[in-house]
């Protein structure tokens, strides 16, 4: 399994309000659960039967230690202010509410966020002008994952 289907099942699970998901495959049990609306679910692995092996071991990149490359100087990171389901529109039909070049006000709406069920409307908190959009639609993103850049005014 690698982590495009394990973000794929973590999609699932929030689309869904999942909050246990356990699959096997090929000898191999993967069990995903979230521990807390605070927290994205980890994977456990661990062979069914047979002689003791290590489990495959996987990561799935965070906030943290996915750091962006190379930021253009004199622009801010926008980062989620929560985990759950990152949306460009508030519908497919709906134009996306911001996009590379637009100028945003602190109560500019950049995106929405589902959350259990809720849609959170995300404000942009400043002035400035997005630069570059970090999020896929329908994303699931972690609290402080970085969303936008935006150059400050």
């Amino acid at each position: 399994m690698d982590h495009k289907e394990l973000k794929q099942l973590i999609r699932l699970m929030e689309r869904h309000g999942l909050v246990k998901l356990e699959i096997e495959e090929d000898g191999h049990r993967c069990l995903l659960e979230k521990a807390s609306p605070h927290m994205l679910a980890m994977p456990a692995m661990a062979p069914l039967s047979g002689p003791a092996a290590p489990a495959p071991s996987f990561s799935l990149p965070t906030a943290a230690a996915a750091p962006i490359a190379s930021r253009p100087e004199g622009t801010v990171t926008f980062n989620s202010p929560m985990v759950g389901t990152y949306y460009r529109s508030s519908s497919p039909e709906s134009p996306v509410f911001v996009k590379i070049g637009d100028r945003v006000e602190a109560d500019t709406t950049l995106c929405l966020i589902e959350a259990m069920k809720v849609f959170n409307e995300i404000k942009a908190e400043r002035t400035g002008i997005i630069v570059e959009m970090l999020a896929e639609n329908q994303e699931a993103v972690e609290y402080n994952q970085p969303l936008f850049l935006i150059r400050p005014l």
